[in-house]
């Protein structure tokens, strides 16, 4: 497969092609072209149904100017080790690398928003996997959608991100001990499993509520008095 940049001609074709009805996999066996480079050229500009050859060439010579105008500089070697700490952070949470990485970003970023651009020149990573990444931050209600200039879009935190996101993992939870319930009284509340399983439901219910109580004393402002900066971490024992 040719590894040159389309041209106005190619996209001319591929215009042709989606009007004919034709499979992104038809039209990359054409121009011999990769599929997935077909894919990517439909829907960064416009999709299927608005795809045009001149506004794509236009749109992807605008997009090269940029690149060579304003290079990615790199960030600060205080910020880069920040940003990593916080990353490795967020993964002994649980939490994959490439989301971690992307809220790191955010929460180290001075605006605390970055757009996808943004975000692919600082973790040198592709659209697609900022694209995965973003979207489980927002099922996680970790970062918020906002509009952009033009069609971009603009990825955000703000100061009571946690909070709600700590309230989502409380019905996330919630549901738990609902279904550890309605177990224990299927197979006997007195029985070995049962009793086992009213435990866990009591005990994720009562940690729920001091969550829901913390979540709400927070949002109302009681809740947001300073941290001492040399108060000791929690101790595990």
């Amino acid at each position: 497969m040719p590894a040159s940049r389309l041209t106005l001609r190619d996209r001319q074709a591929i215009a042709a092609g989606l009007a004919s009805a034709l499979s992104y996999a038809e039209i990359a066996r054409r121009l011999d072209r990769w599929t997935s480079t077909i894919t990517r050229e439909v829907m960064r500009n416009g999709g299927p149904a608005g795809y045009r050859a001149d506004d794509a060439h236009r749109a992807t010579q605008r997009r090269a100017r940029r690149s060579q105008a304003a290079p990615p500089t790199p960030a600060p070697a205080a910020e880069s080790q920040a940003a990593e700490r916080l990353t490795v952070a967020l993964i002994q949470t649980g939490m994959s690398r490439m989301p971690a990485a992307v809220l790191a970003c955010l929460y180290i970023a001075d605006s605390g928003s970055l757009t996808a651009a943004d975000l692919v020149s600082r973790l040198r990573v592709s659209p697609a996997s900022i694209s995965k990444a973003v979207g489980y931050l927002e099922e996680q209600e970790l970062i918020q959608r906002r509009p952009d200039t033009g069609r971009r879009e603009r990825y955000v935190i703000d100061d009571d991100v946690w909070c709600r996101a700590m309230l989502a993992a409380a019905r996330t939870n919630e549901a738990l001990a609902g279904a550890a319930r309605d177990s224990a009284e299927a197979l006997g509340p007195d029985t070995p499993a049962g009793t086992r399983l009213t435990g866990m439901a009591t005990f994720i219910t009562q940690v729920n509520a001091d969550i829901v109580a913390s979540a709400n004393r927070w949002r109302t402002g009681e809740g947001r008095a300073s941290t001492p900066r040399d108060a000791s971490p929690m101790a595990w024992t």
